[in-house]
């Protein structure tokens, strides 16, 4: 790789360290420090914000990670974001995967950002340089935008971007959600959590008609859950989903999954 190969001999320490230190972090603020820090050193930045979920049906969570004065994960709203983000990722689509700069001096923030504290620091920032990751079995595809000074765009700060995204997805991926982020639980852990009472569907009234256990199923299969994982989170057979799914379709009269997630 490009990134390698420039490395300095200064640098090999560094990059080894944070490569290391990818796999033990568990807390937000050791993640904080870490970004801060060890990543700082590659991809100079001062807003981290990462989504995730399934993009194509507008069902994501977010993260923010900056040490700048109100920017938190808790100060905006996921469905806020989301045409913004939802933008971003299209446009990574689009450019086959790979990193890309995108620049504040060309408004392309405005029409997308609903809150005006997000605005107007993003404004700031003058660069950013976006990259994800597609999630081709579970849907849950990533977004990672870094905003900040104009070293952002220059290459060798793409190619560290495009070397690191793995060990920075890593990092993500280890620590505890927030508590309003309980709707897109891990699914590793999902099915130990609900038998525990610590996992739960939003208590709301089912859509359509449907059963609290129709209603659950829905939630599932709205993040792109198989039967069989469903099946695992819920401690039921997949035969069983399956069968639950067949009576959610006819009550719901529509032919397949994507169908039902979309008239829910």
């Amino acid at each position: 790789m490009n990134f390698l190969s420039n490395i300095s001999v200064t640098e090999l320490g560094p990059l080894l360290n944070l490569v290391q230190e990818s796999t033990t972090i568990k807390r937000h603020f050791e993640l904080f420090n870490w970004l801060q820090n060890q990543v700082q050193r590659f991809i100079p930045h001062d807003i981290l914000i990462t989504a995730w979920g399934d993009f194509s049906l507008g069902l994501i969570c977010h993260d923010i990670v900056s040490p700048l004065t109100g920017m938190r994960t808790d100060a905006f709203d996921d469905k806020a974001l989301l045409p913004f983000l939802a933008t971003l990722f299209e446009r990574w689509d689009e450019c086959n995967h790979t990193p890309y700069i995108i620049r504040t001096e060309d408004g392309f923030y405005h029409e997308q950002l609903v809150s005006p504290v997000l605005t107007r620091t993003i404004a700031r920032m003058r660069c950013g340089l976006v990259h994800g990751i597609k999630d081709q079995r579970g849907h849950h595809d990533c977004l990672y935008v870094f905003l900040g000074p104009t070293d952002l765009g220059n290459t060798r700060t793409r190619d560290a971007l495009r070397f690191l995204l793995p060990y920075i997805d890593t990092a993500f991926r280890q620590i505890c959600l927030l508590p309003e982020q309980h709707a897109y639980v891990n699914p590793d852990t999902a099915a130990t959590d609900k038998r525990n009472g610590s996992v739960e569907v939003p208590d709301e009234e089912p859509p359509g008609g449907l059963s609290e256990r129709e209603a659950e199923i829905m939630h599932w299969v709205s993040l792109g859950k198989t039967n069989q994982e469903i099946g695992q989170i819920l401690d039921i057979s997949s035969f069983t989903v399956k069968n639950h799914l067949q009576r959610i379709f006819r009550k719901l009269n529509v032919c397949n999954r994507a169908q039902a997630v979309s008239k829910l």
